[in-house]
């Protein structure tokens, strides 16, 4: 098992996701002493002439290149939420459970979003437009630029999410997130 970075007690990395097939948006955003401060973020797009395994194989093992390059302690993946086309929301969700899957076996702990806590956590109201969440994210985080594609930006405020939901719950190393630090596969 590999080491986290070396952080000071008050130093927390956080990874943003916002789950899908085509395009997969993550965010690792850094809250050392109570300011936050963006790492890195972008997407990881898969083509969709792949079949639906190489493509949730793509996403996972991209997913595991992000957590060994910036070792977060603990991640924000956002729900799912209802699709009108079934066969869309199925890919989805299998997507998710492979970002899970990386997630816990990278020993990363796990906290779950819906939409609407996103948008209520960075907006105060959670039926919020997508482009208020994208000007509160790139407000508080002082961007120059929105960040592209729509998917970035989600995971960007995702990440915000969790560590504002954080402070709020006053969450700690023993709190409600899950880790499955013993999970082993066969």
């Amino acid at each position: 098992m590999k080491k986290k970075a070396e952080t000071s007690k008050k130093t927390l990395r956080v990874l943003g996701i916002d789950p899908g097939t085509a395009t997969t948006g993550w965010a690792i955003l850094e809250e050392k002493d109570g300011e936050m401060k963006p790492l890195a973020y972008g997407h990881i797009a898969t083509s969709p002439e792949k079949s639906d395994e190489d493509r949730i194989f793509e996403i996972s093992r991209d997913l595991k290149d992000i957590i060994e390059k910036y070792q977060p302690q603990e991640a924000g993946v956002e729900e799912i939420f209802f699709f009108k086309n079934q066969k869309t929301v199925i890919t989805v969700a299998q997507a998710r459970g492979a970002i899970l899957l990386t997630l816990c076996q990278n020993n990363v702990r796990v906290a779950s979003y819906t939409p609407l806590q996103v948008k209520q956590a960075l907006t105060g109201y959670g039926r919020a437009e997508k482009k208020q969440v994208q000007l509160m994210t790139k407000n508080i985080l002082n961007l120059a630029n929105l960040p592209k594609p729509d998917d970035t930006a989600d995971a960007i405020a995702i990440a915000l999410c969790h560590i504002n939901s954080r402070k709020i719950n006053n969450l700690n190393r023993d709190s409600n997130l899950q880790m499955h630090s013993n999970l082993r596969i066969s």
